[in-house]
């Protein structure tokens, strides 16, 4: 059987699309933060032995090191960032992307039979449907903490909550957000490749079959 190029499309990108966003969900570089070391932590802040602290946060891990000292320390998000309601937002669509993604994968994979002639289109495009969800729902959790990237579990200082001996850090988009919008980016292409399937071919294989039958016939009697 001919697979046809969006079908090759559909199922070379959505798992590679399913692999980027796993691995964007499990690793803790969605936002990076760093802070030189106040006075109140012992080390004057403008001095050249002060230490820079580093922080990362993922949805289901955070993790602080000291540059230059092998002192890392990655542990489960808590406290305000784990309480807000945007993190939590993030972390059910994800999952919930990742779990379309495979379950569209595997229905594509079924449509496509590469081991038959006759594809089933209907599934195939099924998955496709599936996938692209995904993908959608995948960028909807990133463009929410993008956006809302330096105020996720930030207390707010007029509430006479905030703690001055914890240095302030200037946070910046991490690592694993580029490979969730990368990763998404390729569910919503390998999906719309897999929608494809829904159009029929021009020339059924059946009559394909007829016509050189009756050609072949043609030139027997001739």
């Amino acid at each position: 059987m001919h697979t046809p190029a969006s079908m090759v499309m559909g199922i070379v990108f959505s798992p590679l699309g399913l692999v980027l966003v796993f691995t964007a969900a499990i690793t803790p570089q969605w936002r990076e933060g760093q802070a030189r070391l106040s006075q109140g932590m012992g080390v004057r802040s403008g001095s050249a032995d002060a230490l820079l602290l580093l922080q990362t946060d993922g949805l289901w891990e955070s993790c602080l090191q000291v540059e230059h000292l092998e002192l890392k320390q990655c542990l489960p998000v808590a406290g305000p960032y784990q309480r807000d309601p945007r993190v939590h937002l993030a972390q059910g669509l994800v999952l919930t992307s990742l779990f379309l993604c495979g379950t569209g994968i595997v229905l594509a994979c079924i449509g496509v039979r590469c081991w038959t002639d006759i594809p089933l289109r209907g599934v195939a495009a099924t998955g496709g449907l599936l996938v692209v969800m995904a993908g959608l729902l995948s960028l909807t959790a990133l463009g929410v903490y993008t956006h809302n990237l330096t105020r996720l579990g930030i207390i707010d200082p007029s509430q006479g909550m905030s703690n001055p001996r914890i240095p302030h850090l200037s946070l910046r988009p991490g690592g694993s957000l580029y490979f969730g919008w990368l990763g998404s980016c390729l569910q919503v292409l390998g999906g719309c490749g897999l929608l494809f399937s829904f159009k029929r071919p021009r020339c059924p294989t059946f009559l394909i079959y007829f016509s050189a039958h009756c050609h072949f016939t043609q030139l027997f009697v001739y």
